[in-house]
């Protein structure tokens, strides 16, 4: 499916913008503008691949979106309704608080575990082993972090934060596994191959969010 133009992205943007213009800001407003967003923008990629021009392609998307005052109108209510906010918020928070607090957990025990094994003078594979905990934990950790709200920042898409635990997740199993086949194998080649697959797929698709990372700044 063809990426859109740049400036196609910010009509787009705008466009959103525009549509919720005079809405309180809530995370609620900034997870609904995001995914509206994203729709659009995919529906205009779809439109384009079948042969339409950028323009028509963005009038037909929009087209396809329907009425969407009946969402504008929520927002602006639930904007004005400081309970549902209050709690919306606390139970994100919560949820997030418990996933940061897991994720340290999970690389502490990783970590400790592995220095245990280490001077209880444990064959090298089995102190790497506890790396698994390490990465784990540390997916854990990055996608709570996002996808908590803050006093100056929105939380993240949940999707979009996935996306930066997998990341996060694959490069370092990347070095997991090139440690692992140098100890298996004495082979640096093999390591390096080990290393290489993985931490490219990673790094790629880091690379990649941080390029479309959107602004989450509260205004």
């Amino acid at each position: 499916m063809p990426k859109i133009s740049d400036h196609l992205d910010k009509k787009v943007n705008a466009y959103i913008d525009n549509l919720f213009s005079g809405v309180g800001p809530t995370q609620q407003l900034y997870d609904l503008k995001e995914e509206l967003a994203t729709n659009i923008k995919e529906k205009i990629a779809d439109y384009i691949a079948r042969g339409m021009d950028e323009e028509q392609a963005y009038k037909e998307a929009i087209i396809s979106m329907g009425d969407l005052s009946g969402l504008v109108d929520d927002m602006r209510k639930l904007g004005q309704d400081a309970a549902r906010q209050t709690v919306y918020s606390t139970m994100a928070a919560r949820i997030s608080t418990a996933g940061i607090v897991a994720g340290s957990l999970l690389i502490l025990f990783g970590i400790f575990t592995a220095l245990m094994l280490y001077f209880m003078s444990e064959d090298n594979l089995s102190v790497l082993g506890n790396g698994v905990f390490v990465i784990a934990g540390s997916a854990l950790l990055t996608y709570s972090v996002l996808t908590r709200e803050t006093s100056r920042k929105y939380a993240m898409n949940k999707i979009r934060a996935g996306l930066y635990a997998l990341s996060v997740g694959v490069i370092l199993f990347s070095f997991f596994t090139s440690a692992a086949s140098w100890f298996a194998t004495g082979e640096m080649y093999v390591s390096v191959a080990s290393l290489m697959v993985f931490f490219l797929a990673g790094f790629g698709l880091l690379l990649y969010l941080v390029l479309t990372e959107s602004d989450r700044r509260k205004i």
